[in-house]
Order: C-alpha cells, then sequence, then structure tokens
C-alpha cells in the first residue's frame, strides 16, 4: 500500500502550495496574511499603563497543525471527500430521472415534447445559477451551513414538483430544486481543495466528480422504472428519497474552510482572527469572483475559452443523449419500453467508473513522476501541462463513441453495440473535464482558478440546458446517423485543444493578463 501521507510530506516539505488559501479567498488579502507575524507590542515597565500585548491569529501554528484539515486522518478526510459526492450525486440525478416522465408529462399537460423537456432544462439553468448563493455564504459562515441547509431546500422544492397540478408550478419547482441544490456541487470542490494538498488532490477530484456525472448515467435507470410502473410523480419523488439519504451524513461533517477555522480558533482564545472584506467591500469580491472574473475570463483568457468551449460541448452532450435515447431504442427496430431504455444508460456509468480509475492510474504512474523530477530540480511542483495527459486520453474516447453509436444505432444492429459505444463516450467526457479542473487550478492559482471554473460551469450549464431542447428534431430530420456524426464532427473539430495547449501551453500562459504559474 502506497504512504499517501508520508510521502507527500517528504516531497511538499517546505513548499507553500500545501498550504493555499481557499478557492474564494482574495489573492493579495493571502498574501498579506501568510507574509503577517503575530504582532506583539509591549510598554516599557516603568510606563503606565501597565504593560499589554496585543496578538493577531492569521495562520495555523506550524506545518503539523491539527487543526488543520490537510493533517486529518486518511479515514477523515475520505469521508469529507465521499460525503460531498453523495450530495452531488443526488443533485445531478435529480435531472436526468424526470426525462423518462417526458412521454406522461405531454399527455398530463398536453404540452409538445419540446416542452416538457423545459423542466429539464429549467433544473440545469437552475444548477448554473446555484453556486453565486454558495459563495457568499460559504465565504462568511463556512463550507458546512451551506451542506445542512440548501440541499434541504431543494429537496421542498422536489417535493413541490412531485405534488405539481399544472405546468407552469412543476417548471417553477424544477428550476429551484436545481438552484438550491447546485451550491453542494460549488462548495464541494473548496472542500476537496481545504483538506487535500495539491499532489494527492487529483485522486480526490476524481473520485468527487465520478458521482456527479454517475447522476446523470443512473437517473433514467432508476426514473424509468418508477416512471413505467408508479408515475411520473414517482420520478420526484426518488429523488426526494435519494437526496435525504445523502443529505444525513453531512450532518456528521466538520468545517474544512481555512478562514472560518482560524476565525473560531481566534474568538476561542480571545484574540484577533485573519481579517476579509466586509459590507460592500465583500459583495463587490464575491460577484466578481462568482460572475464578473468568470465573464472577463472567458472573452479575454483563451485556456478559459477553449477548455470551456471543449469541455461544455462534451456535457451538453451527455444532456442530448436524455432526448436522443428514447428516439432511438423505443422505435423500431428495438422497441424498448420506459424502463428498458434506462438501463442502456447504465453504459455512461460504467465509462465514468472506469476514466475515474484510468485518472488515478495516470495520475499515479505520470504526474506523480514529474512532480518528483521537479522537486528534484527544485521547482515547487510540475508544469501544469502535465494534468492533460487524462484530457488528451479522453479527447479520442470522445468521437470514438459517437461515431461508434451512430452507425451502429442507424443500422439496426444489436442494441448491446450501440449501448457499448457509449462507454468510450463517458470515459473520454469525464476524463476531460478532471483534467480541465485541476489544469485550470494549477494554471491560475487558488483564486482565479476557481472563477476560471465558475466560468466553464457557466458556459457548461447554458449548453446543457439548450441541447436537449432541439435533439428530438435534430434526430428528426438527419436521422440517427448522421445526427450523432454531427456531434463526432464537432468533438474531432475540438480534438486538439488540449493537444495544442500541452504543446504551446507556457507561451499561452505568458501571454494572459492574469497572474499564472510560470
Amino acid at each position: 500500500m502506497l504512504d499517501l501521507e508520508k510521502d507527500d510530506k517528504d516531497l511538499e516539505a517546505g513548499t507553500d502550495r500545501a498550504y493555499e488559501e481557499s478557492d474564494i479567498h482574495p489573492r493579495d488579502e493571502e498574501e498579506a496574511i501568510s507574509n503577517f507575524e503575530p504582532i506583539t507590542t509591549e510598554k516599557p515597565e516603568n510606563e503606565l499603563p501597565p504593560a499589554t500585548k496585543v496578538v493577531t491569529v492569521q495562520d495555523w501554528d506550524g506545518p503539523s497543525d491539527p487543526e488543520n484539515p490537510q493533517n486529518w486522518s486518511m479515514l477523515k478526510k475520505s469521508y469529507h471527500t465521499a460525503v460531498p459526492g453523495l450530495y452531488g450525486f443526488a443533485v445531478t440525478i435529480g435531472s436526468a430521472m424526470y426525462t423518462p416522465a417526458v412521454s406522461e408529462i405531454m399527455e398530463k399537460y398536453n404540452v409538445s415534447s419540446t416542452a416538457a423537456l423545459v423542466g429539464l432544462t429549467v433544473y440545469v439553468v437552475g444548477l448554473g445559477f446555484g453556486p453565486v448563493l454558495a459563495a457568499p455564504v460559504s465565504e462568511s459562515l463556512g463550507r458546512n451551513i451551506v451542506y445542512r441547509t440548501t440541499l434541504p431546500v431543494s429537496m421542498l422544492f422536489t417535493l413541490g414538483a412531485g405534488f405539481s397540478n399544472s405546468f407552469a408550478s412543476l417548471l417553477v419547482c424544477r428550476f429551484f430544486a436545481g438552484f438550491f441544490g447546485s451550491p453542494v456541487l460549488a462548495v464541494g470542490a473548496g472542500t476537496n481543495a481545504d483538506i487535500w494538498p495539491p499532489r494527492q488532490r487529483a485522486i480526490a477530484t476524481s473520485f468527487f466528480l465520478m458521482a456527479p456525472f454517475a447522476g446523470p448515467a443512473l437517473g433514467p435507470f432508476i426514473g424509468g422504472f418508477a416512471a413505467q410502473y408508479k408515475g411520473w410523480r414517482w420520478t420526484q419523488w426518488c429523488i426526494l428519497f435519494i437526496s435525504l439519504a445523502a443529505w444525513i451524513p453531512g450532518l456528521f461533517m466538520s468545517e474544512t474552510y481555512k478562514k472560518i477555522l482560524l476565525r473560531r480558533r481566534a474568538a476561542k482564545r480571545g484574540l484577533e482572527g485573519p481579517k476579509g472584506p466586509t459590507g460592500v467591500a465583500a459583495i463587490k469580491f464575491l460577484l466578481t469572483v462568482t460572475l464578473i472574473r468568470p465573464v472577463h475570463m472567458l472573452y479575454s483568457e483563451p485556456i478559459v475559452l477553449f477548455l470551456s468551449m471543449y469541455t461544455a460541448f462534451a456535457f451538453s452532450v451527455l444532456f442530448a443523449f436524455f432526448a436522443a435515447f428514447p428516439v432511438v431504442f423505443e422505435a423500431p427496430p428495438y422497441n424498448f419500453t420506459v424502463s428498458q431504455t434506462g438501463l442502456t444508460f447504465l453504459a455512461i456509468g460504467l465509462g465514468v467508473v472506469i476514466s475515474s480509475f484510468s485518472a488515478v492510474v495516470i495520475d499515479r504512474t505520470v504526474y506523480q513522476k514529474k512532480y518528483k523530477q521537479a522537486i528534484a530540480e527544485g521547482r515547487k511542483h510540475a508544469a501544469p501541462e502535465h494534468r492533460l495527459y487524462v484530457a488528451m486520453m479522453g479527447s479520442l474516447g470522445l468521437p470514438i463513441g459517437l461515431f461508434w453509436f451512430a452507425w451502429t444505432a442507424d443500422n439496426g444492429v444489436h442494441w448491446a453495440v450501440p449501448v457499448v459505444g457509449a462507454i468510450p463516450f463517458a470515459w473520454g467526457n469525464l476524463n476531460l473535464f478532471i483534467a480541465t479542473a485541476l489544469y485550470l487550478i494549477d494554471v491560475y492559482g487558488p483564486l482565479n482558478g476557481a472563477s476560471a471554473i465558475a466560468a466553464n460551469g457557466i458556459l457548461r450549464y447554458t449548453l446543457g440546458a439548450v441541447f436537449p431542447l432541439f435533439t428530438i428534431q435534430m434526430y428528426d430530420n438527419l436521422g440517427i446517423g448522421w445526427a450523432t456524426s454531427l456531434l463526432g464532427f464537432i468533438s474531432v473539430a475540438m480534438l486538439p485543444i488540449p493537444w495544442v495547449l500541452f504543446k504551446w501551453g507556457p507561451q499561452i500562459r505568458a501571454r494572459s493578463s492574469y497572474p499564472t504559474d510560470m
């Protein structure tokens, strides 16, 4: 067995990356805090009033501080990685579990298939806007309050969706269920950054991101049986039960956000804790990190723009499949039932699982060697481009899976063959996203990296919400083979992006208007 904690401490001693600030803490404030020494002012004994001493708590008590989450036991850190993953699974399964009920919703509310799919769209739009809520709450009150309060509110709106007697109320409830569910996704990434030093973060990120991708894969499977045998309302009840089961373990989590932990310790000791922006300055800072800067980075940073376009496209094709699979498998020659169509999505789940493990293997066998080499050469860490090996592999999986699915399904080949084609697509999809998340953080640092990932999320959820609305028409007009091939050709056009960044990333970073890892 690998002793990750010992290995990490041996390699990272003396480097400041093991103790980075959280993802939403301002960089200038970080530097001020990290360079700040405890202040002691004493008046001479012959002066009045008597000697006084003022001390401020601005950082951990050394690298071995037991209150630092990065020094927790492996078991405790694993628990605090697994629970946010469960939250992510519960929230994202809510998007896809709705889709098997589309036919029944069309009949009940007398709406078209496109209109019925808006119930999926508004949920995904809510997922995109939720992080705007997460940032100020997390910054002011910590991570735990987000886990404990936002998901229950989401569950209430899911309950409302299940009881809706009008199409309008269903859409409203679906939007707010997504909106109040998504903060746990944003905070989960911050929790990982809190407890895992950079060298171990790839493993935690791989498994954390597996859960939100597994949700859309298992949603149609569970929702298919619920819709076919119990009715469309049971798709919402299933979301509710899964969310409740995921929420309970979160009640036993500890706070991980450094700023909040230091503030609490300072108050306990009667000392002054680390200062942060307050009032209007705090609101301005949070809006900058979560909204203004992400939009600016989308149009000013080529790295952010092209990786966001690529991951957004791959993510959107996944959501397009929610509309496409019923078109393919519930029509001749397959003639599947709703529940049988849901089973086909398990192939996507298998691809996601394989991706998580392959990303870990690449990290341990390739990236870690580059990391050790960099340390031996006196550098703090490996070049960010070494995070892109997984993305380069994934870029091959996307077109392979899409073309495989396109022409086997179009020609009515045995159902297992096109279903298996979804495995390399899902594998490549998650590979691309894992590498993108790690690369952006390594390039831009914890603060600007968080804004870069937020930019990625804005584009990803926007396209993911739109794609299902025209998927059915595209498949009806172009046919299964050419509709899916069109997506395959786009994936081929985008395939060079991680390869170009791997080759010329340092030169591109040198032109950035933001501080980057050089």
